[in-house]
C-alpha cells in the first residue's frame, strides 16, 4: 500500500534536511550501490513510530560522527515500494523490516541494523551503535561482519 505523499512528506524531511539523498526508484538504488566508491548506508525510512522516535534522530545524531558513509540515502517503505523492494534486495540474508539500516561497502552488505535492534532503544543508543559500525565498516580496514 503507497501512502499519501503528503502524508510521508514530513518523515522524509526528517532525513533530507540533514543532507541524507533519496532514492525513489528501483533505477536510482541500483546507481547508488553502483557507483558509490567506498561506504554506502541506505536508510529504510517508515511511518511507525520507531522510525520517528527513534531511527530518524538516531540517524541524524551518528551523522555527527567524525567517521560516517561516503553516502547516505533513504528508501521510504510504503512510499518508494520499488525502490525499497530493491534496497532490501542488497540487505542479502536479511528479512524486510522497516525502519532498517544497511551499510554498503563497494555493493557488498558490512552491516545491518534491523527493526528489532531499533525498537527498544532510544536516539542516543542507536547514534552509539550507528556511530560504532561507522568506526568499523567507514574505514580501509572495514571488513564484513554481518
Amino acid at each position: 500500500m503507497r501512502y499519501p505523499e503528503e502524508f510521508i512528506a514530513p518523515m522524509r524531511e526528517d532525513l533530507t534536511h540533514i543532507g541524507v539523498e533519496e532514492l525513489r526508484t528501483a533505477e536510482a538504488v541500483d546507481d547508488a550501490v553502483k557507483n558509490t566508491s567506498g561506504t554506502l548506508m541506505i536508510i529504510v525510512n517508515s511511518v511507525c513510530g520507531c522510525a520517528a522516535g527513534k531511527a530518524r534522530p538516531g540517524v541524524a545524531l551518528a551523522l555527527q560522527n567524525d567517521v560516517k558513509p561516503d553516502r547516505v540515502a533513504t528508501v521510504f517503505a510504503g512510499g518508494d515500494i520499488e525502490a525499497t523492494e530493491r534496497a532490501r534486495g542488497y540487505f542479502t540474508g536479511y528479512r524486510p523490516s522497516s525502519p532498517s539500516i544497511g551499510i554498503l561497502k563497494d555493493g557488498e552488505l558490512v552491516y545491518m541494523m534491523e527493526r528489532y535492534q531499533i525498537e527498544g532503544k532510544g536516539p542516543e543508543q542507536i547514534a552509539d551503535e550507528l556511530k560504532r559500525a561507522f568506526d568499523e565498516c567507514c574505514s580501509a580496514a572495514c571488513v564484513a561482519q554481518n
